[in-house]
């Protein structure tokens, strides 16, 4: 499926997008995740860092959907799809690099922030992430506009 270019902007300006596996009972899992990368073609790359429910429900069942708002401008989007755990022998490199140089952005508008007197953790979280050991590749069959109707008409 391919993504408007709107789309692919809004995902790729998200600090962190929420995902949604089921588990084995049926229900939904959310997890907090970054995206590494997005296209037009509708493949999304997300870094799971700790190996955990998203992995485990992921392993049993593909499904996967990934949402994200923007409250300011009272806007998001949630991809549907089905997923593939890619493990680091296959990762390409320009995804890990890509991935870092996300975690150093991070870092550096926190010690921003932070000089300015906008406290927020008292440490840097983003220094202190594993390393990847596998990613989630996406596609996306679905977009969803989350943005009620009458903005819609507004835009």
């Amino acid at each position: 499926m391919r993504l408007t270019e709107g789309v692919v902007n809004f995902f790729q300006g998200q600090g962190y997008v929420i995902v949604s596996t089921i588990d084995k009972k049926g229900f939904p899992h959310n997890a907090c995740k970054g995206i590494v990368e997005i296209d037009r073609e509708g493949a999304i790359y997300l870094f799971d860092l700790y190996k955990g429910l998203t992995f485990a429900n992921l392993s049993d069942n593909p499904r996967i959907s990934i949402t994200a708002v923007d409250e300011h401008k009272f806007i998001g989007y949630s991809l549907k799809g089905k997923a593939r755990l890619v493990f680091k022998k296959e990762m390409k490199e320009s995804l890990i690099k890509s991935w870092e140089d996300r975690i150093a952005g991070r870092l550096t508008s926190r010690v921003i922030r932070n000089m300015r007197e906008e406290k927020g953790h008292p440490h840097h979280p983003e220094a202190l992430l594993p390393r990847p050991e596998y990613l989630i590749q996406m596609q996306a069959e679905e977009v969803i506009d989350l943005t009620p109707g009458h903005i819609k008409g507004e835009r």
